[in-house]
């Protein structure tokens, strides 16, 4: 398989390739959990459909939702709820810090809800919408405050990536349920016609150039080199000396195994370790520049390719070998993405241009349109989420937090709108770094950020609270 073959169903977070070993997917799922992230499992009974009065539209799911309110004060105190991703809700409860950390200042609730977990089958995919998903977040949190007789609790909505992208829509369809949102990394822009489909791709080849023009220089070309190796004998001879695979796997996934390290490195360069999607040295753009600059295995391309993989996909030192045959999905990502990326969030991601870090692949709208509709059968609507939800010029108490160093800032908001839709832009920020849990390590300009998002939050409640009084006389 040459590297042409790997493109995918591009999202925020799910990578339709991304191919780890077992062992480091655990050690990755386990990472760095403070201990103050404690929650109750509950369940909501969902509609499956709040738009529809058919027989099927009340049929039933059973929505997760994860609770603490060790710091709540009670049925005025704010209630803050995390919109979740194209993945499992844990991924983002243990990783959310920031959240966790405002809870005691603010007293309050912490909610994570999953986003439409177990509708991915063949029967419900049809359901599994950007548009259902903000319904249900809205109709959870009503009938949670009212199970709390906590009627006039003040709700705030966050999120991250696409869960920044549904805080972000939530805030403009139920101003009501809702009193702000905290949309960090959200791609709202990321449609057709809004969007340089090449920008996403340029931004990430950028971060590799500025670490080191030879490092950007290795990849560019180590493509070419890739896809001649895997075409013969003697050069799949050479990757197997080379890269150590899984017994189950071939050399065949070194392409797609590159591409994930290059691609997802570029989205989460955070200052500091992390294990969110896997474990990950601090900046580590850098470290895998530095990697292909002094290898230590070899300085032929593959040697300093193998090096640059060792960074991403075994940091720990816990891998003992590349790829699987099949592919692993730890948070549940892949087959509800799938769907949504190739009927309504058809994102712009797909076009990269001569000199980059990947291989030039031009964007051609109609190509991934058919493409989209051989997998799902069904004709796409790609001006449907830019119709539904294009308003926010008109919305109010929504922060977009972008880091420049993150792709997808490539179709997020950069510009402050009004008073209250406001910017946050950080040329050296990446994918959600806000959201983070805090270090001592963190960056000054990492630390004002978060300051400033506070003190955002702080005044949409004293607003709130005003209001609530007045309202009241």
């Amino acid at each position: 398989m040459g590297t042409q073959a790997r493109r995918r169903h591009t999202s925020p977070l799910a990578h339709r390739h991304r191919v780890i070993t077992a062992e480091a997917a655990v050690t990755a799922a386990g990472t760095g959990v403070p201990a103050m992230v404690q929650y109750e499992t509950r369940y909501y009974t969902q509609r499956l459909d709040h738009f529809n009065a058919a027989l099927a539209s009340y049929c039933t799911f059973q929505q997760r939702y994860l609770v603490n309110a060790t710091y709540w004060g009670g049925k005025t105190s704010p209630i803050f709820v995390y919109a979740g991703n194209e993945g499992n809700v844990e991924l983002f409860t243990n990783n959310t810090g920031f959240m966790w950390e405002l809870a005691p200042q603010f007293r309050a609730m912490l909610v994570f809800i999953e986003r439409g977990g177990g509708l991915q089958n063949t029967s419900t995919a049809g359901y599994l919408t950007t548009t259902q998903a903000v319904a249900d977040f809205a109709t959870l949190v009503q009938s949670l405050k009212s199970n709390l007789s906590a009627h006039a609790a003040p709700v705030i909505v966050f999120g991250g990536s696409y869960g920044g992208m549904l805080a972000a829509w939530m805030r403009m369809k139920y101003p009501h349920v809702v009193i702000g949102a905290v949309a960090s990394s959200a791609p709202i822009l990321s449609f057709y016609g809004l969007a340089d489909p090449y920008a996403f791709n340029d931004i990430i080849s950028n971060d590799f150039k500025s670490e080191s023009q030879n490092c950007h220089n290795v990849l560019m070309n180590s493509w070419k080199e890739l896809d001649k190796a895997l075409s013969n004998d003697a050069g799949r001879a050479k990757l197997n000396s080379t890269f150590k695979m899984c017994r189950a796997s071939s050399v065949d996934a070194i392409p797609n195994l590159l591409d994930t390290a290059i691609v997802y490195s570029a989205m989460t360069d955070y200052p500091t370790e992390s294990g969110f999607l896997t474990p990950l040295p601090a900046y580590p753009v850098k470290a895998i520049c530095r990697a292909i600059d002094h290898p230590t295995s070899g300085k032929d391309t593959f040697s300093r390719i193998n090096d640059a993989l060792m960074v991403y996909y075994n940091y720990t030192g816990h891998a003992d070998c590349l790829g699987d045959a099949e592919e692993n999905d730890p948070y549940g990502m892949y087959d509800g993405w799938d769907w949504q990326a190739c009927t309504e969030m058809i994102l712009m991601s797909y076009g990269i241009g001569n000199g980059s870090v990947l291989p030039p692949e031009p964007f051609n709208f109609t190509d991934l349109l058919a493409g989209c509709r051989a997998s799902t059968g069904l004709p796409p609507r790609p001006y449907w989420i830019p119709t539904e939800f294009g308003g926010f010029r008109t919305a109010s108490n929504i922060v977009f937090f972008n880091g420049l160093r993150d792709p997808w800032s490539s179709g997020g908001v950069l510009k402050s709108i009004s008073k209250s839709i406001i910017a946050l832009v950080e040329p050296k920020g990446s994918h959600h770094v806000d959201l983070r849990f805090s270090s001592k390590e963190d960056p000054d300009w990492l630390k004002q950020v978060r300051v400033k998002e506070t003190r955002i939050i702080a005044h949409w409640l004293r607003q709130y609270y005003k209001d609530e009084a007045m309202g009241h006389k």
